[in-house]
């Protein structure tokens, strides 16, 4: 089982930056893919942003690239995106997922980022 947390979400104005955070516990040694989705109300799913562990190789959706970027703590088991010259259109509950070698995905609960004009 692997638990995930996120946390750092919060409101900010258009042009402002956030970081949010993903704790990993349990079977984090299984953990083989990190990844942040969003969502906004009545929107689909969106994949934002995601990290092969082995490789340290990131993808990022188009919407985002050059203004959201992932890094790592390996010592807390930490996920962490950071968000800059945020847009209203960023506005969603982001959630934290991984992909594990029991072939099965886990999901956080999200937290909210709220971005105004």
């Amino acid at each position: 089982q692997v638990q995930l947390v996120e946390s750092g979400g919060g409101s900010v104005q258009a042009g402002g930056s956030l970081r949010v955070s993903c704790a990993a516990s349990g079977a984090t040694g299984r953990i083989w893919w990190m990844g942040w989705f969003r969502q906004a109300p009545g929107k689909e799913r969106e994949r934002v942003a995601s990290i092969t562990i082995s490789t340290g190789s990131t993808v990022y959706a188009d919407s985002v690239k050059g203004r959201f970027s992932l890094s790592q703590d390996n010592a807390k088991n930490t996920l962490y995106l950071h968000m800059n010259n945020l847009k209203p259109e960023d506005t969603a509950m982001y959630i934290c997922a991984a992909d594990t070698s029991f072939n099965r995905r886990y999901w956080g609960q999200g937290t909210q980022v709220t971005v105004s004009s």
